[in-house]
């Protein structure tokens, strides 16, 4: 990304508040970026947890990926809603258009597999900009807007985490994202997938038994099968859930670093999904491969 370029930001899943839409709107185009807004970003639907119907979110994302002024396709914020549009998008269409990039997190992990399973490009997981962290009224959130500026110039920079929960050193594509839309993807179309990979993921607001019920659901579909590594986020209002983390994942015989600032709460450090990167225990730190060139399939 540089200064001129034209970006779109869209409505996929739940509907934004206009004035943090309206703030990180200018936040973009203070970074010298053109911004232009999906038609149907402000929608409102029947379902209020959803912005617009179905086919209308499903318009302005196909639209913005396959208009060829487009850089990047920003999403205004998660919620739910995504899912519903991956049998909506017309994917050859979006294949033709070329690659560009997708940036978003929580809910946006639907879009974030289907992307990297029909499309083949790498995507970026990080803050969106009608929340708080890049919206909010005294500015954005600092190490959060460092990091998505650095993500845009096509670095990613080291990610700290705070705990080990098996040692050792992993290199691999990394993927995956929210944990609750990972496993509702398990018997579809886009099941995921962690072999040969690492494996991303993170969640807000589950008890660490719901989470032991997703991460059984990974293991028992075989969507953890051959994981090379595991790198674990944020777990905002999660009780404590590194006991069950631990107990499910850590007889995997790989590396799993936890406690990565990635994902929910504050600070919401960028990582790029669909290229190489490397867990290194010794050093706590998620970090990316340069120049690898990479793509998930």
């Amino acid at each position: 990304m540089r200064p001129g370029d034209t970006v779109a930001v869209v409505s996929p899943s739940g509907p934004p508040n206009a004035v943090l839409l309206r703030r990180g709107v200018e936040r973009l185009e203070g970074l010298g970026l053109k911004v232009v807004t999906g038609a149907h970003a402000l929608d409102r639907q029947r379902l209020d947890y959803l912005a617009g119907d179905d086919a209308a979110r499903a318009a302005d994302l196909q639209a913005a990926w396959c208009d060829p002024a487009v850089s990047a396709v920003f999403c205004c914020r998660g919620g739910y809603g995504a899912a519903r549009l991956l049998d909506l998008l017309d994917w050859n269409a979006m294949r033709a258009a070329g690659p560009k990039i997708l940036i978003g997190s929580s809910d946006i992990t639907a879009l974030h597999n289907a992307f990297a399973a029909e499309l083949g490009v790498a995507t970026l997981h990080g803050p969106m900009p009608a929340c708080d962290i890049l919206a909010g009224e005294q500015g954005p959130e600092p190490r959060s807007w460092q990091s998505l500026q650095a993500a845009l110039s096509g670095a990613q920079e080291p990610v700290q985490g705070e705990r080990v929960l098996v040692q050792g050193r992993a290199e691999g594509v990394l993927a995956g994202g929210n944990l609750s839309l990972l496993a509702s993807m398990c018997g579809t179309r886009w099941q995921p997938s962690f072999a040969g990979k690492l494996a991303f993921l993170e969640d807000i607001g589950e008890e660490p038994y719901r989470i032991d019920r997703m991460l059984t659901q990974l293991l028992q579909s075989g969507a953890l099968d051959g994981v090379r590594g595991i790198a674990l986020g944020s777990w905002v209002d999660c009780g404590d859930p590194y006991a069950v983390l631990e107990d499910r994942l850590g007889g995997l015989g790989v590396p799993v670093l936890a406690g990565l600032p990635v994902g929910h709460g504050s600070p919401q450090m960028s990582v790029w999904l669909g290229r190489l990167g490397v867990i290194d225990t010794e050093s706590c730190s998620l970090a990316a491969i340069v120049g690898d060139g990479e793509q998930a399939r």
